[in-house]
């Protein structure tokens, strides 16, 4: 393979991967619709007396456990 030959496929490779792609946005919407990824709203525990409200013996650390269904 010579250096042009190279060169040609690393610019292919390169356009291939900067295209937009039609799909993607569906992707990424399908992916934030999920149930696991949206939150409930809860006050946190952090916003009260500071303790978690999964495990009150410890801080709120803001993870947004809580928030969410678990997954």
């Amino acid at each position: 393979m010579t250096d042009d030959e190279l060169r040609t496929l690393v610019r292919q490779a390169v356009a291939r991967h900067l295209r937009p792609e039609p799909h993607r946005a569906s992707v990424v919407e399908r992916w934030r619709a999920h149930a696991s990824h949206g939150t409930l709203p809860l006050a946190r525990g952090g916003d009260g007396d500071g303790a978690c409200l999964i495990e009150p013996s410890v801080r709120c650390n803001h993870c947004e456990y809580c928030l969410s269904y678990g997954h």
